[in-house]
């Protein structure tokens, strides 16, 4: 089925896209408990000028929290954002550099970068913008970049730091600053959080939400009994949610319906898991 093709099946459902799309799109940010403290949390470590830590499984929503921040940044800061730092630490500096100044640096060697980017963060403070480095993916990160990016995060002026880091990654993220020759940068955490899959409240008003944005007027039911179901089936899990109901959505149209029922549920579990 192309692309055409499925943007006509969600029309025909009444909705203006897919509700269920795993892209982290912010117009379906969701405003739950947790993921509003979570984005608490990365606004306080980025006014607080210290290191902050967001962890949780894959698939919990993480990336689409970083894209809201982004999205809607507190006043008076700039942001350099990594979404891949599987880098070097010159590429990593030099990626720092060109999200900053919007020009890439015409000397990418570390030294010049080193020399380069504290002058650069100094001419931003100088002119009354901060300067937060947000980080996904951040358990990627080797040790020693780890430890580059710590030393980088020490320039400060008499007032405040020039430069904030957040980390946003996997749960292994927390065992590696837990190793003894990164202290130094693990003491400098003085924000954590753990962002977790959803109680089942929340999974039914995930669901409901995520269906309100795609189609405000439409008049497809998903009854309370299959977002239970879903909420099983997916462990809580955002992304695995979006699967389960965006292949039980194209069930439901291909038998002319307007409702998703328990046995398109466990077929798209079976279909996503590979089970015969």
């Amino acid at each position: 089925m192309t692309n055409v093709d499925m943007a006509l099946c969600y029309q025909q459902l009444g909705f203006a896209e897919s509700p269920f799309s795993i892209t982290p799109d912010t117009d379906y940010f969701f405003p739950g408990s947790q993921h509003l403290e979570a984005l608490d949390h990365l606004r306080f470590g980025v006014a607080s000028g210290g290191l902050t830590l967001l962890t949780g499984e894959v698939g919990v929503g993480k990336t689409l929290l970083c894209r809201y921040l982004l999205r809607h940044p507190p006043p008076g800061v700039r942001f350099a954002y990594l979404l891949n730092p599987d880098q070097s630490h010159a590429d990593l500096l030099a990626s720092i550099y060109q999200d900053l100044m919007g020009t890439i640096p015409e000397d990418r060697s570390l030294g010049a970068l080193q020399r380069e980017l504290p002058q650069a963060l100094l001419r931003l403070a100088k002119e009354g913008e901060r300067v937060a480095v947000l980080v996904d993916e951040a358990h990627r990160l080797s040790g020693k970049v780890l430890e580059g990016l710590r030393l980088l995060s020490n320039l400060d002026t008499e007032k405040e730091k020039l430069m904030c880091l957040l980390f946003v990654g996997q749960p292994e993220l927390e065992r590696t600053l837990a190793a003894r020759e990164l202290r130094p940068l693990a003491q400098r955490i003085s924000v954590r959080y753990r962002l977790m899959p959803f109680a089942w409240q929340e999974t039914l008003q995930y669901i409901h939400h995520r269906l309100r944005v795609a189609g405000r007027y439409h008049r497809f039911q998903f009854p309370t009994k299959a977002k239970m179901l879903t909420h099983y089936l997916s462990d809580g899990v955002p992304r695995r949610i979006n699967q389960l109901c965006d292949r039980a959505l194209l069930a439901a149209y291909a038998k002319h319906r307007y409702d998703v029922s328990s046995w398109m549920l466990w077929r798209a579990q079976r279909e996503i898991s590979g089970m015969p």
